[in-house]
């Protein structure tokens, strides 16, 4: 077809495109195939691609495939639109239609000086050139098609070459990262493939792979018996093994400083594990079977991109105790956080937090929370936030805190108190100078001196209603004596000669 680009032109670009799904009906009969209006050649068997193969090794990789792919999207894209609205017209068709179009626009442009002079004319000249009108604007808008189609493939052809000059970089990266990843496999290679070897024949408890710039990890790691420490820190893992799940009695699992971008749901299969730590990846969401790791008691996904966190995470993970979150997108916390009743420690600085739950006051063992740098997010703390008797350290930083909590006094371990870069208003400036057991003092006083207000209020209440209830009272018997009265007075019947001289 034409909008296919041509293999000797653009190859790795054909080559490419030739891999992609085809959804065209193949409706011609064989015999039409041999017809002379049959194409060049078959795009989706170009007769150059196992030349282009052998050349370029690479290309038949899973991985480079699907790179290169996602970076002609454009180009897919346009192929389909070109094929609905058919081939590029050829030169002396758009040299036509552009003077016809310029012809038509000075006919249009002179006639709409005539248009006094058809007003006066009469009827059927009047019909004739309005017909005339018509025509002319329907051939003006088959010479805007063409041209117009005439421009669309010629930025296609731009684009055809701007795209080959892109996938030939991409696969020139892969190569030289390759020959790279090569020279620096071998040592490493050998050293997993001897470790894996050891634990085959002898249970091994704990295997450091830190800093080895691993890129892969076999599956047959899955398979060590007895490992109870797995570090495999600061390397250039992308993705972690489902076997990893067959790693019954993993206590510690360390996979921090690499460019994981998920973690396999098979993870929540590991019962035992108690320390997991995936910081500084590229991680976006955790999965749901994180939750089900319910022997976790220090979880650290820091400095990562997550923007929640999983729903039932607290309700699960009820063994937790610290809990490591900062430098990520967080906006709020799940509601099941207040189920985390054996949290102590929780940072969660550099985030978008927008408020705490109620339910955060819930967490009455927590000692370290640090909420700072959350800046434009976080304005204020929940009512209830002086229910976390057991604090003793907090970081409230960077924020735009304007009041705390009233019930804030009532924090009697808090021995450690950050509030700067915050428009604090309550308590003053002054007092918070002063440090945590002023701050604390201020707030207590202030909320004594409010549940006092609060109780003469309603005193004043109570006094109100009861002095209304006597004046209701004492209304309606004065009501009813007049209606007696009145009833007495406007009776016919005999009436009595005393009660009459008394009225």
């Amino acid at each position: 077809m034409a909008a296919d680009p041509n293999p000797n032109k653009f190859p790795v670009l054909s080559y490419v495109l030739a891999r992609l799904p085809s959804f065209t009906a193949k409706l011609s009969s064989p015999s039409s195939s041999s017809s002379s209006s049959a194409p060049a050649f078959d795009v989706e068997q170009p007769p150059s691609s196992i030349e282009i193969v052998t050349q370029m090794p690479h290309l038949a990789h899973p991985s480079v495939l699907a790179s290169m792919t996602n970076a002609i999207s454009d180009v897919a894209q346009t192929r389909s639109i070109l094929r609905t609205l058919g081939p590029r017209p050829d030169h002396e068709s758009v040299d036509k239609a552009r003077v016809k179009l310029s012809e038509i626009e000075g006919i249009l442009s002179e006639s709409l000086n005539d248009d006094v002079a058809i007003k006066d004319a009469a009827a059927g000249e009047k019909d004739e050139k309005k017909k005339k009108r018509e025509e002319m604007g329907k051939d003006k808008t088959w010479c805007e098609s063409i041209l117009k189609l005439d421009e669309v493939h010629d930025s296609y052809e731009k684009l055809l070459k701007e795209a080959e000059e892109r996938l030939v970089r991409i696969y020139e990266s892969v190569e030289k990262n390759a020959e790279v990843a090569d020279e620096e496999a071998v040592e490493v290679n050998e050293e997993v493939v001897g470790i894996l070897q050891h634990a085959l024949g002898n249970p091994v408890e704990r295997v450091d792979l830190s800093g080895r710039k691993l890129r892969l990890l076999p599956e047959a790691f899955g398979r060590i018996q007895g490992l109870l420490v797995l570090d495999l820190s600061n390397n250039q893992l992308q993705a972690i093994p489902d076997s990893i799940a067959g790693l019954h009695g993993l206590v510690e699992l360390n996979v921090s400083g690499n460019v994981l971008e998920t973690l396999p749901d098979s993870i929540g299969l590991l019962s035992k594990l108690k320390i997991l730590n995936v910081s500084t990846n590229k991680l976006t969401v955790l999965p749901d079977s994180i939750c089900r790791c319910g022997s976790l008691v220090i979880l650290d996904v820091s400095f990562n991109r997550l923007t929640y966190l999983p729903t039932n995470i607290g309700i699960e993970l009820v063994n937790l105790e610290k809990l490591m979150i900062q430098y990520n997108k967080i906006r709020s916390f799940p509601s099941s956080i207040g189920e985390m009743r054996s949290l102590t420690y929780l940072d969660a600085h550099f985030n978008e937090l927008q408020g705490l739950p109620d339910s955060f006051c819930l967490l009455t063992n927590l000692e370290y929370l640090n909420l700072s740098s959350n800046f434009s997010d976080l304005c204020e703390l929940p009512f209830s936030f002086g229910d976390l008797i057991s604090l003793q350290e907090l970081d409230l930083s960077n924020n735009q805190i304007h009041a705390l909590p009233d019930t804030f006094g009532t924090l009697e371990s808090l021995t450690k108190l950050n509030l700067s870069q915050n428009p604090v208003v309550v308590p003053p400036e002054e007092v918070v100078k002063e440090g945590v057991e002023a701050v604390k003092m201020y707030m207590g006083k202030r909320r004594i001196s409010m549940l006092e207000e609060e109780e003469k209020r309603k005193m004043e209440e109570e006094m109100e209603q009861a002095n209304a209830g006597w004046l209701t009272r004492t209304t309606s018997k004065l009501k009813t004596y007049v209606s007696d009265v009145s009833e007495y007075l406007g009776s016919n019947s005999p009436r009595d000669s005393y009660l009459e001289q008394k009225l």
